[in-house]
């Protein structure tokens, strides 16, 4: 055989009978994802923020291989890394991402500036210009701009719906001028929503005090004694009939420790009196996150929720 620079088209395939040997059939359009790390979407002060993007792929239509036919379009989800707003472990759920990107999703993971160098609203600031980023960058990386779901988990799942809240604003926050932040749906898990309750953190017994993860976020302030901050936190109490809000689904553990289930439920309650498009699921037993997110169950019923709402 000839060494040279063989496209894949022209290398000849392997068929010699190989006693003993067994041949696995493929069509080429057996599902993959394409793992791309670290993309920087902007930098703020010496901070780098980066993107974790799944890009799913097959061999028949490779993101790395040259191709004469158009590049796909596909619906993304953006997620948004929870880490009670302090810095994120913004690799540790890149596994259980890449479930819903092999469903056909491009999902990009994104970090924000945690509350140790930056208060909210900053997380979702950041979240929204990750979202303009990428549909500024939409060919380079099989994404249809239209359609777009803001999702995330814990603070994450916070911030996702602040990104609900905000996401018409075009004020000095938007670092992309003339590119809309605007999603097609927001998907809530376990999200620290609310913490107007007492027991909104059951386990945390520094709840709303300056050096709990709420307080953090909200300068290192006492909530307790600035009730006007936790409002101002807490995502229900800015809802109303007038507010502009895509389709919500949330899930939440029955047995969440970390973030009371309540907090969803309050959540949910507002978005039903207010005549916004939700549901919620209550996954019995679950506790703050794990597997019981990631089961087949819960993935079919986002993949249905994402497709339902950019069809």
């Amino acid at each position: 055989m000839e060494v040279k620079e063989w496209t894949y088209e022209e290398f000849p395939e392997f068929t010699e009978e190989v006693e003993g040997a067994h041949i696995i059939e493929t069509t080429g359009d057996e599902p993959g994802v394409l793992y791309l790390n670290d993309v920087e979407y902007r930098t703020t002060g010496d901070m780098p923020l980066r993107l974790q993007l799944l890009i799913p792929m097959c061999r028949n239509r490779r993101f790395d291989r040259p191709s004469d036919e158009p590049a796909p379009a596909l619906p993304c989800v953006v997620f948004v890394q929870g880490s009670a707003w302090m810095k994120q472990r913004i690799y540790g759920n890149v596994p259980n991402i890449s479930r819903l990107a092999i469903r056909g999703f491009v999902c990009a993971i994104v970090e924000y500036r945690h509350s140790g160098i930056a208060w909210f609203p900053a997380q979702a600031v950041d979240a929204l210009n990750a979202i303009r980023f990428l549909k500024q960058h939409a060919a380079d990386f099989w994404i249809d701009p239209e359609k777009i779901i803001l999702a995330g988990d814990s603070s994450g799942g916070h911030t996702a719906m602040w990104g609900g809240l905000l996401q018409n604003d075009e004020t000095e926050f938007n670092h992309y001028p003339g590119i809309s932040g605007s999603v097609k749906g927001i998907v809530d898990y376990y999200g620290s929503v609310s913490v107007m309750a007492p027991d909104s953190n059951p386990i945390q017994i520094s709840h709303c005090l300056p050096d709990s993860p709420e307080g953090m976020v909200m300068g290192g302030r006492n909530l307790l004694e600035h009730p006007e901050l936790a409002e101002a936190l807490s995502v229900e109490c800015h809802i109303d009939e007038s507010t502009k809000l895509p389709p919500i689904l949330i899930f939440h553990g029955t047995k969440d420790r970390v973030v009371n289930c309540t907090g969803s439920v309050i959540l949910y309650r507002r978005l039903r009196e207010t005549r916004h498009p939700a549901e919620l699921y209550l996954v019995k037993g679950a506790d703050h996150g794990g597997p019981d997110f990631w089961m087949p169950k819960v993935l079919d019923i986002v993949e249905e929720f994402v497709r339902k709402c950019v069809e």
